[in-house]
């Protein structure tokens, strides 16, 4: 395999770092999801901690880090999740955290990160306009700005979900990796590809956000000047390079899925494993939903990443979803 800014040791390492309260998460078959979808199906389950979704994995070594280094301040964007992880993993080692958000950003993220102490600045526009005001931020103010996927951090942090896989689950032959900034996939690829050449690593991504999907197909950063899905979670304009990188090395495909999918996956999910999950955490099976001929009769593990969502915008999407059972 070709090098990535990865580095198996040091996300073997970063276990250390991180709070067990977000390692070794379940990882099961769910049998139930597995007549509609056509193959065997397991689940990595990234939502049975205390911010919901993956991101804690790589802000616990983010901060952990900073407080050694004596750091007291740190600002990041976040369309919610990170900035309730940077929050969470902060608030025990005397960070103080500033983190910046759309105003259209999830109302529950939102009112989270709060309630673990982070100072919220708000700024019209998306993601991206929250990631430029963040840069601003840490050039005036002279603190450490971490930029999700970008910080190498935030991808080992996230890649130790890949250890587990490779380390618990003997044989399994497709992993689906909701994809967006590209810490998650970059992480997850970059471990099971390094103990497991066989395993086809598939990205997966809504269409309405395809930029980094687009750059990948493309070989070259891809931006687009909107995005429009309920995967707030994943939707990015504008990816990075180094991230791109990355991902072409890791990654044997990246495939768009359409809304419809992603909120039958969610009902899914509800309906067959007993999971709330935020839009994000459905791509996997989205994509399986849209191509069974593709993944029939293979074992399909799929990262359901966050559980982070707005309860009466869940209800409209689950209620709304087109039934996919067989």
């Amino acid at each position: 395999m070709q090098k990535t800014r990865l580095d198996i040791s040091r996300i073997r390492a970063a276990r250390q770092f991180i709070d067990p309260v977000f390692l070794d998460t379940p990882l099961y078959r769910c049998e139930s999801l597995e007549p509609a979808l056509g193959c065997r199906v397991s689940i990595k389950l990234e939502t049975a901690n205390p911010v919901r979704s993956f991101k804690g994995r790589g802000t616990e070594v983010v901060a952990s880090l900073l407080a050694e280094n004596g750091s007291r301040e740190v600002v990041c964007a976040s369309a919610g999740n990170l900035g309730q992880a940077l929050a969470w993993s902060a608030r025990g080692r005397g960070l103080e955290v500033t983190v910046v958000a759309s105003r259209s950003a999830t109302a529950a993220k939102l009112d989270r990160i709060r309630a673990l102490g982070a100072r919220l600045e708000l700024v019209d526009g998306d993601h991206e306009m929250a990631r430029e005001r963040a840069a601003a931020i840490a050039r005036y103010d002279g603190i450490r700005l971490l930029e999700d996927s970008l910080d190498i951090e935030t991808c080992e942090g996230a890649a130790t979900i890949g250890l587990e896989l490779v380390d618990t689950m003997p044989s399994f032959d497709t992993v689906l990796i909701a994809l967006g900034g590209g810490a998650l996939a970059t992480g997850v690829g970059h471990v099971v590809k390094t103990a497991a050449p066989e395993v086809e690593v598939i990205c997966v991504q809504p269409l309405g956000a395809p930029a980094m999907t687009h750059s990948w197909r493309g070989r070259r950063v891809v931006t687009t000047d909107s995005t429009d899905t309920i995967a707030d979670g994943v939707a990015g304009r504008r990816p990075i390079p180094a991230v791109l990188h990355d991902l072409l090395v890791v990654a044997d495909d990246a495939v768009l899925v359409q809304e419809a999918s992603i909120t039958a996956g969610m009902r899914m999910l509800l309906d067959h494993a007993g999971l709330v999950v935020e839009p994000s955490a459905a791509l996997g099976i989205a994509a399986i939903l849209e191509d069974r001929d593709r993944f029939a009769g293979r074992h399909v593990v799929t990262i359901v990443c966050g559980s982070n969502v707005d309860v009466d915008a869940y209800h409209h999407w689950v209620g709304a979803a087109p039934n996919f059972r067989s």
